[in-house]
């Protein structure tokens, strides 16, 4: 039997000819990383451990970017112990204040992830890397411990999950549409720890931006990572980035999946995950109407500039409505830049948007977005649990970049579709 994308990239990071699901393998990695908020976590096992130095200081990535600018004395201390281990272990890769950006879209930024790459994060939301044709994978912070001092983790190999894309986007319609529809449609446990593997004559129809968008969330079916194949479009947005030699997997043709879906582009909709799981999802011509106090533009799912520009087009010439709050967030310093010299900036704060430095803060419930009890939002985040941005009694709709703009100046939930 053949090999899925996902289990050719760990043999090959375990030195093996071949794997199968199920199997119990230790890999090396090609990238380790932590935030500010798991990353102390690690720093406190790896120091108790009694380790004094990691396996290599290229091969560590630390981004400070759930709470920052710090919000509070505790983040601060969070951000230290990160910044001093930083420091003393000469990491390469560490990103504070003004260097910043949402670790998940400044990774592939930066060219510090890329094709054929095995890489963990404590951070569940790793997966965004399989946009690029990666293995990644969401770790627990005693995980990125052992990584930094071995440079290997052990995994489980994944069974996987076909999902064939087909046809072409309607308008304002996106990858966020697709990850939500596909969440819809086998539920947030129906990839649980297997592999999402994405493939099609659709796929090229897909940014890679869509593409990040919809690895990313692969963890809210359950997956244990998303993965795309490579193709023209990865190759474009890695040259001139990711300068390691490039590593390109490719499905065999009798490889086994458990289980094969089929998405036709042509047939979706703006779509919406109403609250409390990703998977309560609607068209949005379903629920448009629904009262609402909150929008947040950005996240590692949809920060990205294309995200911006979506906005940026909806809401030129138009304005927030009375009693919304709109909150604009590039997800790197690149992207907040392209904003500026766009015009995207301009527009946002014409239109009565608050525009944030990079941050994950709103999609906590952090900082910069928290909502009190009673309040609703439509946000381009990836988790509306109860208590996700604040208050327990507090709502989340997760929506695109092209829906959450429509209801910001619509004041309710709202079709793109429908803005004159």
């Amino acid at each position: 039997m053949g090999m899925t994308m996902t289990q050719k990239i760990l043999a090959a990071h375990a030195g093996l000819d071949s794997v199968k699901a199920g199997d119990l393998i230790e890999a090396k990695l090609d990238i380790v990383l932590g935030n500010d908020v798991t990353t102390p976590v690690a720093i406190d096992v790896f120091e108790k451990a009694g380790f004094d130095r990691v396996f290599d200081k290229d091969k560590i990535a630390i981004v400070l970017d759930h709470y920052t600018p710090c919000k509070d004395i505790k983040s601060a201390e969070l951000c230290a112990t990160a910044r001093n281990f930083a420091k003393k272990h000469n990491i390469t890769h560490f990103y504070d204040v003004g260097q910043v950006g949402i670790e998940h879209a400044l990774l592939p930024e930066k060219g510090i992830v890329g094709p054929g790459d095995c890489i963990i994060g404590a951070d569940s939301h790793t997966c965004t890397y399989g946009a690029l044709g990666a293995f990644s994978t969401g770790v627990g912070s005693t995980d990125m411990a052992a990584g930094m001092i071995a440079g290997e983790n052990w995994f489980k190999v994944p069974a996987a999950i076909k999902v064939n894309l087909v046809g072409k986007f309607n308008k304002h319609v996106s990858g966020k549409d697709v990850i939500l529809h596909l969440i819809g449609m086998i539920g947030v446990d129906g990839a649980l720890y297997k592999s999402i593997e994405f493939a099609g004559e659709g796929v090229a129809e897909l940014s890679m931006d869509d593409r990040f968008t919809i690895a990313n969330m692969a963890i809210e079916a359950g997956g244990k990572n998303g993965i795309f194949p490579v193709d023209e479009k990865t190759l474009d947005y890695i040259k001139g980035r990711f300068n390691r030699p490039v590593k390109i997997y490719e499905a065999d043709p009798d490889a086994e999946y458990e289980r094969e879906v089929t998405i036709d582009l042509s047939t979706l909709k703006p779509t919406v995950s109403l609250p409390h799981l990703p998977s309560n999802t609607k068209t949005v011509d379903e629920v448009k109407g629904m009262p609402i106090d909150q929008v947040v533009i950005g996240s590692c799912t949809n920060g990205r500039i294309s995200d911006m520009r979506i906005a940026a087009e909806i809401l030129k010439g138009r304005k927030v409505a009375d009693g919304i709050r709109c909150i604009v967030i590039p997800a790197t310093q690149e992207v907040y830049m392209q904003c500026i010299t766009e015009g995207l900036t301009e527009i946002f704060i014409t239109a009565g948007c608050a525009v944030s430095t990079p941050t994950c803060g709103p999609c906590l419930g952090g900082h910069m977005g928290c909502m009190a009890a009673g309040e609703r939002a439509v946000t381009t985040t990836n988790r509306n649990f109860v208590g996700r941005m604040g208050h327990v009694k507090s709502e989340v709709i997760l929506a695109s970049p092209a829906v959450a703009a429509a209801s910001a100046v619509a004041g309710c939930v709202a079709d793109p579709n429908d803005l004159n």
